[in-house]
């Protein structure tokens, strides 16, 4: 994990953070006492800079990450453009946008300063990754129109079957 981070670091991008199923599959893996880390479909790297929301950007992100560490599933999106592909008012930040993601137990986030110390963000708290709760963020239980996708995502991400200890809350 901290080579991970580190190779984010690296970018040196604007309020960065590794953040989602990288922090919360970790938490929930030792949780469950597994020996092997679960495997992740992507690694998530986000970051905020309103001067340039070109997506192409992104992947030259990718493309360096890549080149640091090789096989991994990099997925790196500037937060200052992703309201409009969520359909979402403009986010402030990139803990802002964590705010808003689908379950409070995967708003979670990571950075490193230049010290190696490691820093979290949980704008929904911690509470429930650490009972290994899922549930709706906040900003998914006030929009309604969002259930439907949450919903979705529970099946998708098949919580229950990677990690039997789970309590999943419905949206409704």
């Amino acid at each position: 994990m901290m080579d991970i981070l580190r190779a984010a670091r690296s970018l040196q991008l604007p309020d960065w953070w590794v953040c989602a199923g990288f922090v919360r599959s970790k938490i929930w893996d030792t949780l469950h006492d597994y020996e092997e880390r679960t495997p992740l479909s992507d690694v998530d790297v986000i970051y905020f800079d309103a001067s340039n929301v070109n997506e192409d950007t992104e992947k030259q992100y990718e493309e360096q990450l890549n080149q640091i560490i090789p096989n991994i599933p990099w997925s790196v999106k500037n937060q200052a453009r992703m309201h409009v592909v969520n359909d979402n008012p403009p986010y402030s930040s990139s803990t802002d946008a964590m705010s808003k993601f689908p379950e409070t137990a995967t708003a979670l986030g990571l950075t490193l300063d230049n010290q190696d110390h490691v820093r979290l963000t949980a704008p929904c708290g911690i509470d429930d990754v650490l009972q290994i709760i899922i549930r709706p963020t906040p900003y998914f239980l006030e929009n309604k129109h969002l259930a439907a996708i949450y919903e979705k995502r529970i099946v998708q991400k098949n919580f229950k079957g990677k990690w039997n200890k789970v309590t999943v809350i419905s949206h409704k």
